[in-house]
């Protein structure tokens, strides 16, 4: 087991940490087995921290107290306990910290966001919700978790549709034409497991049906929304146009999608360091986030594919959460598929929108740092993922600004909010603040309050 000697700052940071979604704080006393709830919470969730050996003196005023564990030793019920819960002992570590003036160690366990259902030692599965640890009850909920985990996948199960959907479409006719060697549409798509006991499944539809939404309604396609305004959330008052749906089978509806959200964009002027600058993100950016949206939406969730377009940035929001063991910090670097025939099937197409397999996303991400663009950022919610492109600068806030005053004689807290990406008036203000104490610009004469700027230094 490690060991780590942490600050007393460090200690202050446990003891007043805000237990949520990712962190929580046990008593050393907590019994094994009552622990391993909280374990199994963690791990068939997003995984987190949890530190034991923090005792809660007031609960309501957070006033906490460090009361470790005299040794290593004392702690090895808890480690057991949890060893037993898999077989392999890959879903922690563990590392006792100790602090100068403080007694015996907490024991700091980071839990991994596993790919199996993680039990507790009662023999139930718990998930992670808030600050709160959830008994997973019923065959219902069960079933929800293997969804989200992605030990099963809602792509295998059948509809109540006849085989000649997919069996006679033009989808398959033209896609056949190309697999080695030849094969008959319906034998094929048996082989595949895309037709079960006489029935097309939802990979089946989603990728050979001429029009997957009739069978798939609320759940199949992408809506697009054009909201003019730079705020965090659009409204009706600056929705351009009611929105649009880009309809079809997988590879049609990615390529639809990517061809029209691009449209959007041209039509974008934004105030630049030169002037009004048409807005253009790197295709490959907005056609890899799009494919990976389509291809790794839980398609169980009823709601459809969202794209929303506001003057400064691009937001893909898919259906359900991240599957398997895939959470933010990891999702470059891992791979998962949650719909692996519909992955494995739309790379066998004719320029498959999917054509690095598992480097959908760095590409994505390479492609804006290739335009001194910032990273997309990826954000897990409840029930869905969104990835927020931004067209916004690597240079700071303060080259921004002077690159501005090369072309222009003066500059003003609204304007340097626009061309950095800056939401708040004073973080403007404490930007031209700095660059003014390093002697490079100084206040407009005659110019205060809201009509206050700032000029190069004379």
């Amino acid at each position: 087991m490690e060991r780590a000697e942490i600050t007393t700052k460090q200690r202050d940071a446990i003891l007043e940490i805000e237990e949520d979604h990712f962190t929580d704080l046990k008593g050393k006393d907590i019994k094994p087995a009552k622990l391993t709830e909280s374990v199994s919470s963690f791990a068939n969730t997003s995984g987190g921290d949890i530190y034991i050996g923090v005792d809660e003196i007031d609960a309501r005023r957070k006033v906490r107290k460090w009361r470790g564990f005299v040794d290593i030793e004392e702690a090895n019920a808890h480690l057991q306990e949890i060893e037993r819960l898999a077989p392999l002992g890959n879903h922690y570590t563990a590392t006792f910290l100790s602090c100068e003036g403080e007694t015996g160690y907490v024991l700091q366990l980071q839990i991994f966001k596993t790919k199996d259902i993680i039990l507790s030692s009662n023999g139930t599965a718990y998930i992670r919700k808030g600050a709160q640890k959830l008994q997973v009850v019923g065959v219902e909920a069960m079933a929800r978790l293997k969804l989200d985990k992605g030990i099963s996948s809602f792509e295998d199960d059948t509809i109540d549709a006849p085989i000649d959907e997919i069996s006679n479409s033009t989808h398959i006719i033209e896609f056949l034409i190309n697999v080695i060697p030849t094969a008959e549409p319906e034998p094929w798509l048996k082989k595949q497991k895309l037709i079960f006991n006489d029935k097309p499944t939802v990979a089946g539809l989603l990728l050979f049906s001429e029009e997957p939404q009739a069978l798939l309604p609320k759940r199949s396609a992408i809506k697009i929304y054009r909201y003019k305004t730079r705020k965090d959330a659009g409204d009706r008052n600056t929705l351009a146009f009611d929105p649009l749906t880009i309809e079809g089978s997988t590879y049609n509806l990615i390529y639809a999608a990517v061809k029209k959200t691009a449209e959007l964009i041209e039509d974008i002027k934004k105030l630049g360091t030169k002037g009004l600058d048409e807005i253009s993100y790197p295709h490959e950016t907005l056609h890899e986030i799009v494919t990976n949206a389509v291809l790794h939406r839980d398609y169980s969730v009823t709601a459809d594919i969202h794209i929303r377009i506001f003057d400064n940035r691009v937001e893909v929001e898919n259906p359900g959460k991240l599957p398997g063991h895939i959470t933010i910090k990891n999702i470059l670097d891992e791979q998962f598929a949650r719909n692996p025939k519909i992955v494995r099937l739309v790379n066998k197409f004719p320029n498959p929108p999917n054509k690095d397999v598992g480097e959908g996303l760095n590409t994505a991400f390479e492609a804006m740092r290739k335009l001194r663009l910032k990273d997309p950022e990826i954000i897990e919610k409840d029930n869905s993922v969104l990835v927020v492109i931004r067209h916004q600068s690597l240079a700071s806030p303060e080259e921004t600004v002077m690159e501005y005053l090369e072309s222009h004689d003066e500059i003003a807290n609204r304007t340097g909010r626009e061309i950095t990406g800056i939401k708040s008036e004073n973080t403007m203000k404490n930007v031209f603040i700095r660059l003014h104490k390093k002697g490079l610009i100084e206040p407009v004469p005659g110019k205060s309050g809201f009509l206050s700027a700032w000029q190069r230094k004379r």
